[in-house]
């Protein structure tokens, strides 16, 4: 089953086919319906290749003339922007987190990072793909995959996965169809995809991006953040969207540290500065662009301190799912309340009950066992879950991120963000040969930006710069200046399979 009006929107008929090689130009001089046909057209001929657009917005062209038409010039002027589709929009698209329960959630509602995307003259095209759920449903999940949207796959080879749960968001950056999208992440949402897409993703500080009008997981973890083609555009549009909001308690300080982040940006910002090496969170394949990554930061003056142990990872882990498992049966619920009367599901109860009633297309893949699990806990006043939060964020944060600066004397962590994509897999789901750092800085609720670090075989991988709280520019600044000295990010081909690359296909081939 298939959502047909959403299917008849990413059509987008009578725009003529662009060129397939070249992504979408972008240029803030240009005119904001310039800028917003090239990426429809874009859409229109690379997205039936890697399904990452869910649904563009028929009111697009319109939004971007009156743009025109005002005069207005904000920090994103003309932009067009993709945004997740757990994020709520005005206009005619529902926002379905990829699952057919929420197909009728029509709420015609900005979220107000959204409200602010516009506010600084960006366009917002459409939705894009996700795992559904945001990848909380099931722990045999395929990554990129929703019963709303099919399966995402990644530019750089169509076989294989563009991790999640903002696949869509990473894939249509990736594939030049916009310069910029929103994603979310509890736990490696954003940066993952980014990495493993071959484009730069940052995880604010938790409470630097408000998450009222966000389909949740979880309240001490979640968060939105900008998915892009480079570190500038991602201060740009974090610039936009952060700001304290009385609707989310968590961005109660965020106004005191949003700020132009764009302008603080310095291609000399490593010079002079240690950073620690993560060598416990390095190896699953990309050991040689991760030493030729090192050799740039040294290049750029910056003195590496190797930290080669971090043990407590797996009680981190232990905790933080019996965190993530009973906020989402709060905080699902809480927004379910909010939602227009067409939808039917209330609870996290419900959804279990409307996946089984409709087996056939939600759970043709995996179950949902992880829902289940989150169903049988008991809420936010139970004395084993306030337990399991002060321990994970004390583990990750103060005891993790912040003793390790501190004992290394550095400003800032690096390590790989992911291994290269592993095959789409029905059968086993999702294949994941090992993590980077980037689960300490999830968990703590601290900055972490993915860069593009080169190709494994032809695959992305990224390296990560993590901080701690509210170190989002600083962050920001020392990606910039690697990206700046290493120019690592790469055009994907859109090869059916590495395997079959010019220069992998003969080595598969027996000797003549």
């Amino acid at each position: 089953m298939r959502l047909a009006v959403l299917i008849a929107v990413t059509s987008v008929a009578g725009i003529a086919a662009a060129a397939f090689a070249a992504p979408a130009p972008y240029s803030p001089a240009a005119t904001a319906a310039a800028n917003t046909g090239a990426a429809l057209r874009r859409i229109h001929e690379v997205n039936p290749r890697v399904n990452a657009v869910l649904a563009l917005d028929p009111t697009a062209m319109d939004q971007a003339r009156a743009l025109d038409r005002s005069g207005r010039h904000g920090a994103l002027f003309g932009m067009p922007i993709l945004i997740k589709d757990n994020i709520e929009s005005a206009g005619p698209l529902p926002t379905t987190a990829g699952s057919l329960a929420l197909v009728r959630n029509f709420t015609n509602r900005d979220a107000p990072l959204v409200a602010r995307l516009r506010q600084a003259g960006a366009v917002i095209v459409g939705k894009t793909n996700l795992s559904e759920w945001a990848n909380i449903r099931s722990s045999g999940s395929i990554s990129g995959w929703s019963a709303v949207g099919g399966q995402t796959r990644n530019p750089f080879a169509l076989n294989r996965n563009p991790c999640g749960s903002s696949s869509g968001s990473g894939a249509a950056v990736a594939a030049g169809m916009v310069p910029a999208a929103i994603g979310t992440e509890t736990d490696g949402s954003i940066t993952c995809p980014a990495a493993i897409n071959g484009i730069v993703g940052f995880k604010p500080t938790v409470g630097m991006v408000s998450r009222n009008r966000i389909v949740p997981i979880s309240h001490s973890q979640d968060t939105a953040g900008p998915m892009t083609r480079t570190v500038r555009d991602a201060a740009l549009v974090l610039a936009a969207i952060a700001g304290s909001d009385p609707a989310d308690p968590a961005t109660a300080e965020a106004d005191r540290h949003r700020a132009d982040f764009a302008a603080s940006l310095s291609a000399a910002a490593l010079r002079g500065k240690r950073i620690g090496v993560m060598r416990f969170a390095a190896g699953f394949g990309t050991d040689p662009a991760f030493e030729e990554a090192l050799r740039v930061l040294r290049s750029q003056g910056a003195t590496l301190v190797e930290i080669a142990k971090f043990e407590g990872r797996d009680k981190i882990g232990q905790n933080e799912n019996a965190v993530l498992m009973t906020e989402l049966k709060a905080d699902i619920a809480a927004y379910l309340a909010t939602t227009p009367p067409t939808v039917q599901t209330r609870t996290l109860a419900d959804l279990i009950a409307f996946d089984k009633a409709h087996a056939a297309t939600e759970m043709a893949l995996f179950g949902q066992e992880t829902f289940e699990q989150a169903e049988k806990t008991k809420g936010l006043d139970d004395a084993d879950y306030k337990k399991a939060r002060e321990t994970s964020y004390r583990l990750a944060g103060p005891e993790g991120i912040d003793r390790l600066l501190r004992e290394n004397n550095v400003v800032a962590l690096v390590g790989p963000t992911m291994p290269p994509a592993w095959p789409i897999d029905a059968v086993n789901g999702d294949q994941i040969a090992g993590g980077g750092g980037g689960g300490l800085a999830a968990v703590a609720g601290y900055p972490h930006l993915t860069v593009p670090m080169g190709l494994v075989k032809g695959l992305p991988v990224g390296l990560s710069f993590i901080g701690p709280k509210w170190s989002d520019g600083m962050i920001l600044s020392l990606g910039y200046a690697y990206e700046q000295a290493s120019h690592r990010r790469a055009e994907p081909r859109f090869l059916p399979s590495i395997e079959e690359s010019p220069e992998i296909a003969p080595h598969l081939r027996p000797a003549r």
